[in-house]
């Protein structure tokens, strides 16, 4: 995506699910056990497994889905072949998730490219279709309660999205974004009080109780990411919130580098800090902040003096089989 092209929201929306991804990919990283129950860490957990899980990685496919369309389609208008490009772009996507799935074994990018072959289809059907289509099949396969099966559903309604143009007309927009983020939230809100109710009395031990009150959390996950983005989109419409959360801008423009090196950062503390089996969820949280800190900074330096981050850089070479200037020029 040029820059001068780039649809900034879209930044934003990457880099805030990003901040999610990492609260819950630590946990089976450093094989934290389970907190005592009434407990500060018993605490952080039940946050974690009604706000966090299921609900970030949720938003970071839907926006596969925005960038699969825009990249079709911006490169079709240049005059170049955006099928081939696209199908250079997901292999070489593919070949960062099988080096990235031997250290994390709940990788997103393998699975990403795949689905990207089953959803090459849809690009030019029509976005009423692509709507209706992609909202019945996640409708249906949420009640599997199974992340995998939502990803081809939540592709297809960032196709949708991208045939809309909810980003680019966000503006004029603003009144139905209002009223979908009201809808969202109710919504939300009656689908937490249900995973509520299945909360279990011990957290200590995984069991069918356990079992249930996960699952509920990945099938209510679309709804609540949802109302998250029309929250974050009108959140956005504020220019002191905008200048505020500028660094998360650079955070998302540089989403591959950031989310492939947060499981880097995660295993060498734990290596260093000899974290295995041995740290609690608050102190994951506050590893996860320190993460933050070192990869915003470190994207914000970065795109100081050039145009991708490291990976997005490597990604372009495979798409365009060409060297782009990575440096940006004085």
């Amino acid at each position: 995506m040029e820059l001068s092209n780039r649809i900034v929201t879209l930044d934003y929306l990457r880099g805030f699910a990003l901040m999610g991804i990492i609260l819950v990919n630590i946990v089976p990283l450093l094989s934290i056990t389970p907190p005592e129950p009434s407990s500060l860490n018993a605490s952080y957990w039940k946050f974690l497994y009604f706000f966090v899980e299921g609900r970030f990685y949720t938003i970071f496919t839907f926006l596969f889905g925005v960038g699969f369309y825009l990249f079709i389609s911006r490169a079709n208008a240049k005059g170049k072949n955006g099928y081939v490009l696209f199908l250079r772009r997901i292999l070489a996507l593919f070949i960062f998730g099988l080096i990235h799935v031997q250290f994390q074994q709940g990788e997103a990018l393998s699975i990403y490219a795949i689905c990207g072959l089953f959803i090459l289809p849809f690009y030019k059907a029509n976005k009423i279709m692509n709507l209706v289509f992609g909202t019945v099949m996640l409708f249906v396969l949420s009640i599997f309660s199974n992340k995998i099966f939502m990803v081809v559903p939540l592709m297809l309604l960032g196709i949708a999205a991208g045939q809309f143009q909810v980003f680019e007309r966000i503006s004029y927009r603003l009144k139905m974004t209002v009223i979908f983020t009201i809808i969202l939230f109710v919504l939300s809100g009656l689908g937490l009080i249900y995973q509520y109710q299945y909360l279990p009395f011990s957290i200590e031990t995984y069991n069918l109780e356990m079992q249930r009150f996960l699952s509920i959390g990945i099938t209510i996950g679309p709804i609540v990411s949802a109302f998250y983005i029309g929250f974050f989109i009108l959140l956005l419409q504020f220019p002191i919130v905008r200048k505020v959360l500028s660094p998360l801008k650079s955070y998302g423009r540089m989403a591959l580098t950031n989310y492939v090196t947060q499981t880097a950062l995660i295993l060498m503390a734990g290596n260093v800090l000899n974290a295995y089996h041995r740290i609690t969820y608050i102190q994951s949280l506050l590893l996860c902040i320190v993460i933050y800190t070192i990869q915003i900074l470190f994207s914000i330096l970065w795109l100081r003096s050039f145009r991708f981050g490291p990976l997005e850089w490597i990604w372009r070479i495979v798409t365009y089989l060409e060297v782009p200037s990575i440096r940006i020029k004085e």
